[in-house]
């Protein structure tokens, strides 16, 4: 009797663990699955990437409640087929076939507007004043209007605030997004001989990335997997032109733990080989020229929902000498499909020894670099982490997609 009392209680426990595991691992799921996923016409969705699901046969740890799409629906998952995880919107869309690149690209940005890098104070009838501060102007800030006038480079600020006798000027700020009216009053330097508002601005900058991917249809490209922002105050820089020019990668500076490395290269040519036009959290966007076109060459890749990247082996395509892009192998460590961060998507591992031994991993220029598993395009390189060079993030490629004109 007291053997069977025994097993008895034993036999709940483990019962009672069993449920609270599976409750547990229900929870996990409902917090990394997003609420949305794209499929195409005629397949399921499959769940690929998470941790406790690792193979295709997904429908063996998930129950789909159904199992044709033809429109939107929304679909219940359950684990095993029995506790409840979550409902998810399901839409159809066909995947691009795209080009993969893995070119390097020169990048000539225009800021829509100047951005203000730096406040100082000016030496005015013995005080010290800052106007722009003063103003509420404040580091990072993009000024668009001054009186009404649009501003586009240092020069012209200087001309407009020299000129107004130190009379007090409307300025329209940009600040993340929102704009408002500033009301700025230049004061007089003895030692300079003239008006100033104590801000220093930039209008343009330039540097390298890496193409991802290429709609072979219209020339439009995208590039680099996370925005261009400003070395000094590290805002997202508004662009109101910009140019894609040749570039040749002459070497690589090895990246090492606590300091991150970077190719080394030239522009080729002052001739565009593009235009950009969109600066924003997954990238840069643009669309190749006539001339530019010409020299596209690479291999078509479907591109891959979010849900159908594994956990495991893949590769990326990157160019770290020369203007030929190379095959290199990685690892994809982690996927975080439900992550709240557009570039950060999934960690990546580069294990290739070749790269490994003439970058040290990920280096400053191989952004954009596309990663491809299963013969289809998933994403691209974005950053790398600075105390270890071998690893970084990534970006999915349907991110990027969403804004390609096409």
């Amino acid at each position: 009797m007291y053997k069977k009392t025994k097993i008895s209680k034993i036999t709940s426990l483990v019962l009672s663990a069993v449920i609270t595991g599976l409750f547990g691992l229900t929870a996990y799921y409902d917090s990394k699955i997003p609420d949305s996923f794209y499929v195409e016409k005629g397949k399921e969705l499959e769940l690929c990437g998470y941790p406790a699901v690792r193979e295709s046969e997904t429908v063996n740890a998930f129950a789909v409640a159904e199992r044709v799409y033809p429109g939107t629906k929304e679909v219940s998952l359950s684990l095993f087929g029995i506790i409840p995880i979550k409902s998810v919107e399901v839409q159809c869309k066909e995947a691009p076939t795209l080009i993969a690149s893995g070119e390097p690209f020169g990048i000539k940005l225009l800021m829509d507007g100047v951005m203000v890098i730096n406040l100082e104070s000016i030496n005015s009838n013995g005080q010290k004043i800052c106007p722009a501060k003063e103003a509420g102007i404040k580091k990072g800030d993009i000024i668009k209007y001054i009186n009404n006038t649009p501003v586009t480079s240092n020069s012209e600020i200087q001309h407009i605030i020299n000129e107004s006798n130190g009379n007090e000027a409307e300025v329209i700020v940009n600040r993340s997004g929102y704009e408002f009216t500033a009301k700025l009053k230049p004061v007089y330097s003895e030692e300079k001989k003239g008006y100033f508002a104590g801000m220093w601005v930039r209008d343009s900058t330039a540097g390298i990335g890496t193409v991802t991917f290429i709609d072979k249809e219209t020339g439009c490209f995208a590039g680099l997997g996370h925005p261009i922002c400003d070395s000094d105050t590290g805002e997202l820089i508004p662009i109101s032109s910009g140019q894609a020019v040749e570039v040749e990668i002459s070497g690589a500076v090895k990246g090492r733990t606590g300091s991150p490395g970077q190719l080394q290269g030239y522009f080729v040519s002052a001739e565009p080989i593009g235009n950009l036009n969109l600066n924003n959290s997954c990238g840069v966007f643009g669309k190749l020229s006539e001339y530019g076109s010409e020299s596209v060459c690479g291999r078509e890749y479907k591109m891959a929902f979010k849900q159908e990247i594994r956990i495991g082996k893949a590769h990326i395509l990157s160019t770290v000498s020369g203007s030929e892009p190379k095959e290199y192998e990685i690892e994809i460590a982690e996927i975080e499909s439900n992550s709240e961060k557009t570039t950060k998507n999934m960690v990546i591992h580069i294990t290739d020894k070749e790269l490994l031994e003439k970058t040290g991993g990920i280096v400053q220029g191989m952004s954009g670099s596309p990663i491809i598993q299963n013969g289809k395009l998933i994403g691209a390189v974005t950053h790398v982490f600075v105390d270890d060079s071998s690893s970084g993030y990534a970006i999915f490629a349907e991110n990027m997609v969403s804004y390609l004109k096409r």
